[in-house]
């Protein structure tokens, strides 16, 4: 099997506070079953700033703007110690503010579900013209817009949802069926959302990976909303819709649906298909998830700490055949997480992680750093789910002292020296392993690193369809040296092989005659 070059990656957010507390899942189900409760009174005040959201140091991580041992050395709590001088653009991607979000949200959309306000409309024009990615393509797809009486009519007698920008109404999302609730303004959102943080990934890949729209040959999409309508609720296809508004002219592509899991699972469907030929250039990407905006925010405000979750989490990479230069995925042996492997954290840890591992006659100490569900621990320990990423660690050191192949007394040493800090936003997919392939494939090209293992792992029992979770996982490794490939050599390049072949036997021949 042959391995695939990783040949180029990026990494955006959007910082949209505006959305996250009308439609994050958790304040859009207080208010619609308890109203304008205590904590949603409380919720706005603990919402950050753009500037605020730019100087947080797991978000400049998560772009490329900050390397991930300054991130691991820099003073906690990271959102009391926020960088000087942050910058919106990273090496990998961009922090994209809200109302520029919202105008790339009515370019992304081909129905008319998105009306912005006249003036809102000409103002992020301007903004949106002096974004060094957008083309006059697309900014030809941004609306004129409507009037305001136009936009709260639709919210009072079509159900539409309004948009807001610094707490006034701009625009709204309307619905696109009067019955189908796979249609409903709400889902409808959360879709075109998802939609144009996939968008705004691929743009930076183009330019990160220096490739033209038309020379992708496949999308793959792996985020978590689910696009259809009441006959087929997750027909998809998110990879299309994205591919068509980035120009990508030349490409087909589908979607993948694993929860947290998609993504691993997405970059080894992607390298599959390059590596038997199918595809020569193939894109992994997934744009964000509205309802787990502001997931956490309830133990985040009885707590008096901010609410962290405003940002939508996209990425993109691009997948290509082995080219010598670009680290490579290994495809021969890959993790898994089988039915028979139940749901205990250590049978998924030696599914995922020892399995391919004992395949390659490699050992725990033979991966340089591992990276799983890299949630911000500043979110998820206010809420009780404690550090993930180190705990993910620690089952990986404790598998390896029953391995006998680090002592118990070193196990602390190992999450240190082989774990990430986590620095991805609770989207759900997107923690989910795939964030630290950009840094583990700099750091490979830099000689401080040479193995990586990426591991995806996902609730199915989410979709009340089985009691099962899921896993995969993959290795990043230097390119190998190539071989000399016979198929290369011409008809007269094999006829000078042997013309020289016999001239030197010839030679040889006369000297023992002699």
């Amino acid at each position: 099997m042959s391995n695939v070059a990783v040949k180029g990656y990026a990494y955006c957010l959007n910082h949209v506070p505006e959305l996250a507390l009308h439609y994050g899942n958790t304040p859009y189900v207080e208010r619609k079953t308890k109203g304008e409760s205590e904590f949603l009174k409380q919720l706005p005040g603990t919402l950050q700033r753009f500037e605020e959201a730019l100087a947080y140091p797991a978000n400049q991580a998560y772009i490329g703007g900050m390397d991930l041992n300054a991130l691991e050395a820099h003073p906690q709590p990271w959102y009391s110690h926020r960088l000087e001088g942050a910058s919106r653009f990273g090496k990998y991607g961009e922090i994209m503010p809200e109302d520029e979000f919202l105008g790339l949200l009515d370019m992304c959309d081909v129905f008319d579900l998105v009306w912005l306000e006249e003036s809102f409309a000409t103002r992020i024009r301007e903004k949106l013209a002096a974004h060094p990615l957008m083309t006059p393509a697309l900014l030809a797809r941004l609306e004129k817009g409507h009037t305001s009486e136009e936009i709260r009519g639709e919210a009072e007698t079509h159900h539409a949802l309004l948009l807001y920008s610094e707490g006034v109404p701009v625009g709204c999302v309307r619905q696109g069926h009067d019955v189908d609730e796979c249609l409903e303004a709400y889902v409808l959102l959360e879709n075109l959302a998802c939609k144009a943080g996939g968008v705004l990934a691929l743009l930076h890949l183009f330019k990160n990976a220096d490739i033209a729209p038309e020379d992708v040959d496949f999308v793959v999409e792996c985020s978590e909303e689910a696009a259809g309508d009441m006959n087929q609720r997750g027909g998809g296809n998110f990879a299309k819709a994205v591919a068509e508004i980035a120009g990508c002219v030349n490409a087909s592509g589908f979607d993948v649906r694993a929860f947290c899991a998609g993504p691993v699972n997405a970059m080894i469907a992607g390298a599959s298909q390059v590596a038997a030929g199918a595809r020569k250039n193939c894109v992994v990407l997934a744009g964000g998830a509205v309802p787990k905006l502001c997931m956490n925010s309830r133990d985040h405000v009885k707590k008096g700490l901010p609410s962290l979750e405003d940002c939508l989490g996209n990425f993109a990479v691009l997948l290509t055949p082995e080219d010598g230069v670009s680290p490579v995925i290994r495809l021969d042996a890959l993790g898994k997480h089988t039915v028979a492997a139940g749901a205990a954290p250590q049978a998924i840890t030696g599914a995922l992680v020892w399995d391919p591992l004992e395949k390659l006659g490699l050992g725990f100490s033979d991966v340089d750093k591992y990276a799983a569900e890299l949630q911000i621990p500043e979110i998820t320990v206010p809420a009780g789910a404690g550090n993930v990423p180190e705990a993910n660690f620690k089952m990986i050191a404790a598998l390896a002292v029953m391995k006998k192949q680090l002592e118990k007394g070193d196990m602390n040493d190992f999450v240190k020296k082989r774990g990430v800090p986590g620095f991805a936003h609770t989207q759900g997919h997107i923690p989910s392993g795939v964030p630290f392939v950009g840094h583990a494939c700099d750091w490979i090209k830099e000689g401080r690193i040479r193995r990586a293992m990426i591991i995806g792992k996902g609730s199915l029992f989410l979709a009340r369809l089985t009691n099962l979770s899921d896993g995969a996982s993959f290795l990043l490794e230097p390119p190998q040296a190539k071989k000399a490939s016979v198929e290369s050599l011409t008809k007269e390049d094999v006829k000078a092989l042997l013309l020289e072949a016999l001239s030197d036997l010839a030679a040889s021949l006369g000297k023992q005659e002699a």
